[in-house]
């Protein structure tokens, strides 16, 4: 007899659905799965075996065949347990094939019949209801994380016994939808920008940055609060919606990063890998290219500290992510994409010794081992980051003050004010902050008088700036303007842009 059964892979962050197709005919014992199985699916044959067993069902002693279909795509995971356990049950009449085909069914098997935890379940959840789908059977353990969906009914059991109970009639499960408002979660630090002691200036650029959702390099000795300053970064970025958090949590689930004690991201990611991290954890890849820290970090931000110590190798492949917000990972078995649209924050020392144009210490560097050093960060590379900004050695006076600046929830106001001008103003462009604004809207959206443009001429041409490095300061002065709450981008907005992209010109024309 045969039996169909629906579920569904996920290939990056979509999902393929897949029919389950069960047959029992006679003839010598056997158990085959077809179909591109991977080998969590191939050894799903035992697993499958002793869970029907062990639950007190009849396990088919005669030839088995499961095909997954469309057979022509590979089929990874252990969430295929589940479908594959009910469809034999259907195959052999222990459950009505009538009431299988109402469901589609998600979950890892036990040996003892326990369902578990499986990684994936948002997006999979997303892409069955995408399908017209809308009752779907998960392991108990994920109903946290499944339940946030709408229009769609989740029913989660700890075990086959309970899933056969459900079908049968003899076991009610009401299925539920819960997602907290983003008022229930205040979001809370153990650090702020007050701490900082001294250093407005760069704050001033970190409000700018997080304003306009624009890159930023940090360059100065050690000791300058470099470090210090970037881990505060997050405290002021504006808070993720509902939309942005389920974009956000789908790519952890298919990491399998979810936090245990939690069902929905609320928080901007901050990802901060170490000098030593491969092209392939930061990118992502792997025989199924899983998520990379450009992914991890969408959303967020990307801290690189000690920028010039990452091999230049690893860090030229930032250059496609930043520039299409979007990763593609090609591989024999598939080729996936990964949103990766992240606030890049950097520090590095300008030199070796860490002390070229340092007015406190002197630089004990050659001119040709500065250059060396700082050609680590190809041109290309640093033209795509939008602000570069030098930090200076904090004065003992501002140490040993009293004074503190303004907190992350006080800069944080001003930027959520300017943020929600740029939704309005792009709120037909599918598009959130300036620093997403493509050249062809750039001229209808930042408009500039006479005066604007003959010092945005003197600057290129003095310069010698990019049309990237043009775009990017106009912006730039776009959000500038905003933060100030003016319709117009004024000579002063203009010209602190420009001072912005001016010091890669102090350090990389040694």
């Amino acid at each position: 007899m045969l039996s169909n059964i629906i579920s569904c892979v996920l290939f990056g962050l979509d999902g393929e659905i897949v029919n389950v197709e069960a047959d029992i005919s006679s003839g010598l014992p056997s158990f085959s799965i077809v179909g591109l199985p991977d080998t969590a699916v191939r050894e799903s044959k035992e697993r499958i075996r002793a869970a029907i067993k062990n639950s007190g069902f009849k396990f088919p002693v005669k030839r088995i065949t499961i095909n997954l279909a469309p057979a022509n795509t590979r089929k990874e995971g252990t969430h295929l347990d589940l479908p594959i356990a009910m469809g034999l049950l259907g195959a052999s009449n222990q459950i009505a094939s009538k009431t299988l085909a109402e469901y589609a069914f998600i979950g890892e098997l036990s040996l003892n019949g326990n369902l578990n935890k499986v990684i994936g379940v948002l997006p999979i959840v997303i892409s069955l209801r995408a399908k017209g789908y809308k009752k779907i059977i998960i392991p108990k353990e994920n109903f946290d994380e499944a339940r946030i969906i709408e229009d769609i009914e989740v029913y989660p059991f700890e075990n086959l016994v309970e899933v056969m109970n459900f079908l049968k009639g003899d076991l009610k499960i009401e299925h539920s939808f819960n997602i907290e408002t983003k008022d229930n979660h205040d979001r809370t630090y153990d650090v702020d920008l007050s701490e900082v002691s001294g250093q407005q200036g760069v704050i001033r650029a970190f409000e700018i940055a997080a304003a306009g959702g624009h890159n930023i390099i940090l360059i100065g000795p050690p000791g300058s609060g470099k470090t210090m300053l970037a881990r505060r970064f997050p405290t002021i970025l504006p808070d993720m919606d509902i939309e942005e958090c389920i974009e956000v949590t789908k790519i952890y689930s298919v990491s399998g990063l979810l936090p245990s004690n939690s069902s929905l991201i609320r928080t901007r990611p901050f990802i901060s890998p170490h000098h030593t991290a491969s092209r392939v954890s930061l990118i992502g890849g792997g025989k199924v290219p899983k998520p990379g820290d450009v992914s991890l970090a969408h959303l967020g931000v990307l801290f690189l500290d000690e920028l010039t110590e990452f091999p230049k190798s690893v860090l030229e492949v930032l250059r496609q992510p930043m520039e299409d917000e979007e990763v593609t990972i090609s591989r024999v078995n598939a080729t996936v994409t990964y949103p990766s649209k992240f606030i890049l924050v950097a520090s590095m020392n300008p030199c070796p010794c860490g002390y070229y144009n340092d007015p406190q210490n002197e630089c004990s560097c050659a001119p040709y081992q500065v250059k060396k050093y700082l050609s680590k960060i190809s041109g290309p590379l640093l033209d795509r980051i939008d602000m570069h900004i030098e930090v200076f050695p904090v004065e003992y006076k501002e140490l040993a003050g009293e004074s503190k600046g303004k907190t992350s929830k006080e800069i944080k106001e001003n930027i959520d004010k300017a943020r929600i001008i740029q939704l309005d103003r792009y709120e037909k462009e599918n598009i959130r902050c300036n620093s997403q604004l493509p050249p062809r809207l750039i001229k209808e959206h930042c408009k500039l008088g006479k005066e604007q443009n003959s010092l945005l001429e003197t600057a290129f041409k003095k310069l010698r700036l990019s049309a990237r490095s043009y775009n990017k300061i106009i912006k730039l002065s776009r959000t500038i303007a905003d933060l100030d709450n003016s319709e117009r981008i004024e000579v002063k907005h203009i010209s602190e842009a420009i001072q912005y992209r001016s010091l890669d010109k102090n350090f990389w024309n040694i």
